[in-house]
C-alpha cells in the first residue's frame, strides 16, 4: 500500500516548538487491517483541518497489519483536542476491539525540522517498546 505522504496543513512558525506524536498500530487480523485501513483517509482529512496541526503523514502496510502515524502539533493540547474530537474518537474507540498491539511516543522538535522522517520516529516507537515491556 502507498503511504501518504507527509502534508502540513499549518506551517509552524520558523521559531516554534511543535509536538511530534508517532504511532504504530498492529491489528489482530487482516479484517482488523482492512477496516483500519478505510477509516486512515478520514481521519487523516480530519487531521488535515484539525486547529494547530503542523504536519500528518500515514505508513500503512495492511498485509502486514501494521500501520505508523506521524504527525506535528502546535502543543500537546492541540494533538489531545483533536484525538478527542469526532471522528477520530469514534474510531478509535471501534479499532479496540480489532487491535493487537498500539504504540505512542511523543516528544518536541524545533519547527525547522519539520517535515519530519520515517526513520526517527520508528527509532522512538521502538524505544518506547522497549520501555513499555
Amino acid at each position: 500500500m502507498p503511504d501518504i505522504p507527509w502534508s502540513t496543513p499549518t506551517p509552524a512558525a520558523p521559531g516554534a516548538e511543535v509536538h511530534v506524536m508517532a504511532s504504530r498500530f498492529e491489528t489482530a487480523t487482516l479484517t482488523g487491517a482492512v477496516r483500519f485501513f478505510l477509516k486512515s483517509p478520514g481521519i487523516i482529512r480530519q487531521m488535515r483541518k484539525a486547529p494547530g496541526a503542523h504536519g500528518v503523514a500515514l505508513r500503512a502496510r495492511v498485509l502486514r497489519r501494521t500501520f505508523l502515524t506521524l504527525s506535528a502539533w502546535e502543543d500537546r493540547d492541540a494533538l489531545y483536542r483533536f484525538a478527542r474530537s469526532e471522528p477520530h474518537r469514534s474510531s478509535a474507540r471501534a479499532a479496540a476491539a480489532y487491535m493487537k498491539e498500539s504504540v505512542l511516543t511523543e516528544w518536541t522538535v524545533p519547527a525547522t525540522e519539520l517535515p519530519l522522517g520515517w526513520d526517527e520516529a520508528e527509532r522512538r516507537l521502538a524505544e518506547q517498546q522497549q520501555a513499555d515491556r
